[in-house]
C-alpha cells in the first residue's frame, strides 16, 4: 500500500439475503491513521459491511479493498492487515490473559522474539499488566474488552475494525476504552461501530451514517451538521416585551427565526431559541442590538450546536422519507 492509498477502499458494495437487501451500494474510504466512525439503527447494515471488509462474508457486488488488496480474490493477505474485534468477542474463559494473547500471537505468525517485546506494549496500552495472570473467565466487562483490543492490535495491522467495542461498559470503562482507542489514531485506520453517538464525536475523526443499506451522511461532525441541519442556533434568555423581538432580530438577519422556549420564569426571563441559515457568528451583532434598543434585559446569549443525535435521527428520518416517497411513485 503507498502513503498516500487509502487503508480502505469501497465501490458500490451490495449485499442480498434473498429478496432483502441488507447492504446497497456503499461507498466510502478511510485514509491511513484515520478514525471512522460507523451509525445506523439496528439492522441497517453496518455489521454486514464490517464482516464483508474483513472477509467473513462475501459480497454480492461490488468492490472492497484493504490496504490495496481485494477481499473477494485476496483474503487471506486481507485478513493479514487486519485487526477485528466483533460484538460480544467471543474470547476462551479458562486461558490466562498473557496465555491468550501469546497463542493469538503465534497464530498470527509473530516471531517468538518479536512477540514478548509485543505483548509487553499491549498490555501496557491496554491497561492490562495487573491482570495479565489473571483467567478471562473471572474479568469484568470491561477488562475482556480490554483483552479484545490488545488481540486486535497485537500484530500491529494497519487496519482496526471494531463492532460496539464500548457495550455493556460503565461510564468509567468508557473513558478508558476511549482513550485506548484515541492511541491509535495516526498509527492505524480504525472503523468503529457504535449506537452511543457522544462516543463516535469525541472518538472519531468522520462518522459514516448508514440506514437502510445506504450510506446517507457522511463527514466530520461539523460538516454533518451543515449538512443534515443545515441551520445554526442561539439560545436567549431576556425579559421584555417578547412581541417587539423579530422586528428588532430582523434587523440583524431577516432569515433569523424565533421560537419559544421555556418562561417566563418568576423574574419575568423568557428563553428563546434563534435559527437562521447562516454560518457565521452573529452573537456580537445580537448583544449590539439587544443593548442599544433599551426595551429588554439580556441574561445570556450562547450559540448551540444539534448534538450527532439530532443529526443522526435527521438523516435516518430524511432517508425513510426518500423511501416513502419513491415507493409512492410506483
Amino acid at each position: 500500500m503507498s502513503e498516500t492509498s487509502p487503508a480502505i477502499e469501497v465501490r458500490n458494495l451490495v449485499k442480498t439475503y434473498g429478496r432483502i437487501t441488507a447492504v446497497n451500494q456503499v461507498s466510502f474510504s478511510v485514509a491511513r491513521g484515520e478514525i471512522i466512525g460507523f451509525l445506523g439503527p439496528n439492522g441497517a447494515g453496518k455489521s454486514t459491511t464490517m464482516r464483508i471488509l474483513t472477509g467473513y462474508l462475501p459480497a454480492t457486488s461490488g468492490t472492497a479493498l484493504v490496504c490495496g488488496l481485494s477481499v473477494a480474490s485476496q483474503a487471506d493477505a486481507v485478513k493479514r492487515c487486519i485487526g477485528y474485534m466483533p460484538e460480544n468477542n467471543p474470547l476462551p474463559e479458562d486461558m490466562r490473559v498473557s496465555e491468550y494473547l501469546f497463542y493469538r500471537g503465534r497464530l498470527k505468525n509473530l516471531a517468538r522474539g518479536r512477540l514478548s517485546a509485543r505483548l509487553d506494549d499491549v498490555l501496557e496500552l491496554c491497561d492490562l499488566k495487573r491482570v495479565r495472570h489473571r483467567i478471562i473467565g473471572t474479568l469484568s466487562k470491561g477488562f475482556r474488552q480490554r483483552v479484545g483490543i490488545a488481540e486486535a492490535v497485537l500484530a500491529e495491522p494497519p487496519v482496526i475494525i471494531m463492532d460496539e467495542p464500548t457495550i455493556g461498559l460503565d461510564p468509567h470503562q468508557i473513558q478508558l476504552v476511549r482513550e485506548l482507542i484515541g492511541q491509535l489514531r495516526g498509527r492505524m485506520a480504525v472503523i468503529i461501530s457504535s449506537h452511543i453517538l457522544p462516543e463516535i464525536e469525541l472518538t472519531c475523526d468522520r462518522a459514516l451514517i448508514i440506514n437502510q443499506g445506504r450510506i446517507v451522511a457522511a463527514g466530520t461532525p461539523a460538516q454533518l451538521r451543515r449538512e443534515v441541519i443545515g441551520r445554526s442556533r442561539y439560545e436567549l434568555e431576556l425579559a421584555g416585551d417578547a412581541a417587539a423581538l423579530p422586528a428588532l432580530l430582523a434587523a440583524v438577519d431577516p432569515a433569523l427565526t424565533v421560537s419559544p422556549g421555556a418562561g417566563p420564569d418568576a423574574s419575568g426571563f423568557h428563553h428563546l431559541i434563534l435559527s437562521t441559515p447562516r454560518e457565521d457568528d452573529l452573537g456580537e451583532a445580537l448583544l449590539g442590538a439587544l443593548a442599544a434598543d433599551g426595551r429588554f434585559r439580556l441574561r445570556s446569549l450562547s450559540r448551540t450546536q444539534p448534538s450527532l443525535e439530532e443529526v443522526f435521527l435527521a438523516a435516518t428520518r430524511r432517508s425513510w422519507d426518500t423511501v416513502d416517497n419513491a415507493a409512492g411513485r410506483k
